[in-house]
């Protein structure tokens, strides 16, 4: 039988995970804009449907276009490095970390193949198909690892009760 709370925790989990990895990752578009001398004219974080982030002008597009998926992946895995107590936060942090892992992964390795989105920019600024997969199956795999680091699902939520060295 399927208990009603650990069900709704898991979604409600999973849904702070995707807009919190949605912000992370429009956050190194900010970035990459700020960096490359470009301005941000918008970002949008919609309830439902994808990010995304306009620059205008914006002079380095490649890097603007990579610092995203970049950015959105590193920041948090060094946010879980660093905040180690308590646990339990660092556990989340670990999830929310592979999350971003695995989604952004996701979408480079999948995205190249119909030019969706950052992917047919990064085609359009030169970027390799060959490099946007490895890329993209990198990070998966960093995210599924990241994952593995936390244990059961039940032990990783109970504080104290597990050990890993994330």
């Amino acid at each position: 039988m399927i208990r009603a709370r650990p069900c709704v925790t898991a979604l409600a989990l999973l849904a702070a995970s995707w807009y919190g990895m949605m912000a992370v990752h429009e956050l190194g578009h900010v970035i990459g804009s700020w960096a490359s001398g470009g301005r941000v004219t918008d970002v949008s974080l919609p309830w439902l449907g994808f990010s995304r982030t306009d620059v205008k002008p914006n002079p380095a597009p490649g890097l603007v276009v990579w610092a995203g998926p970049l950015i959105g992946t590193l920041l948090p895995r060094v946010v879980a490095w660093k905040i180690r107590k308590p646990r339990v936060l660092h556990s989340g942090l670990m999830f929310f970390a592979g999350f971003c892992f695995v989604a952004n992964g996701g979408y480079l390795a999948a995205g190249v193949w119909d030019h969706v989105g950052d992917c047919g920019v990064m085609l359009e600024t030169g970027s390799p198909r060959s490099l946007i997969v490895a890329v993209g199956v990198v990070m998966v795999v960093a995210g599924f690892s990241l994952w593995h680091r936390l244990g059961s699902p039940v032990a990783w939520w109970q504080a104290g009760s597990h050990n890993h060295t994330a």
